[in-house]
């Protein structure tokens, strides 16, 4: 594909670093990304993958759009209380970049549908704010050999990985999937926002990381996350990394 004028001056930015240039850029425009929740982590994530021209975005949720939304979900505007989600976060990226096409997928994410919705897709980002829909984001990307790149929340807090659990590291050895980390969910599972708060700035600052690895796996970019764990402690102001192995008895990818 050819990148019209249009185009040239929208990504210009891109375009002019090294690493990305023009046949980055198309690229790009060419990659279809799997977005789980348009909560968030899904609202910033959404709005810097349509803002840097990946040309496909698929968005899953069930939820509409709430009055306590709005303090970090900032894809959604005060005017779609009460509307679906997925229609509000289509609406504002159609704003923000109107060459993107949305395709929504208002549905709940289940072990019986995840692999179906992912199967179209170049790479899935997790957002969710369940195990049982991770697990089953998970399986789904392993069956289908499809790049995870994963964000989670609590209160001020968050951390990020990518998983890539069909290919090996630089030195030979099997690189882990989620359920390496979650071998299943917990019996008490952590209180939801609406119980212990979330600061709402914590959201974007992990949403807007899961976009730069997003690219990055795209384009094949620096270092993956793939084998390690990114941690964010925001009252710290504190990033950490720590090494996540493949566990041998992995329930999801130890037999793959």
């Amino acid at each position: 594909m050819t990148l019209s004028n249009e185009q040239l001056d929208r990504y210009a930015r891109h375009i002019v670093l090294g690493e990305i240039g023009g046949a980055g850029q198309q690229k790009l425009l060419k990659s279809k990304v799997l977005v789980i929740g348009a909560g968030g982590l899904g609202s910033p994530l959404l709005m810097y993958l349509a803002a840097a021209g990946v040309g496909t975005l698929g968005i899953v949720d069930d939820d509409t759009v709430s009055l306590s939304n709005l303090q970090r979900q900032i894809i959604h505007a005060t005017k779609n209380i009460n509307r679906p989600k997925t229609v509000s976060a289509g609406e504002m990226i159609a704003a923000l970049n109107p060459g993107i096409e949305v395709i929504a997928h208002t549905v709940r994410l289940t072990a019986e549908n995840a692999a179906g919705l992912v199967r179209d897709y170049d790479l899935v980002a997790d957002g969710c704010d369940n195990f049982e829909t991770r697990l089953a984001v998970s399986d789904a990307c392993l069956a289908e050999r499809k790049t995870l790149v994963s964000a989670a929340l609590q209160k001020f807090d968050g951390q990020l990985s990518t998983f890539k659990p069909y290919q090996k590291d630089s030195g030979g050895n099997p690189l882990p999937c989620y359920r390496c980390l979650v071998p299943q969910a917990p019996p008490v599972q952590d209180l939801a926002c609406a119980e212990i708060g979330i600061l709402g700035a914590s959201a974007g600052v992990m949403g807007t990381l899961q976009g730069v690895e997003v690219i990055k796996e795209l384009l094949g970019l620096g270092t993956s996350l793939a084998g390690s764990v990114l941690i964010y402690d925001g009252l710290k102001a504190d990033f950490r990394k720590v090494q996540l192995g493949k566990d041998p008895e992995c329930p999801g990818c130890s037999k793959a």
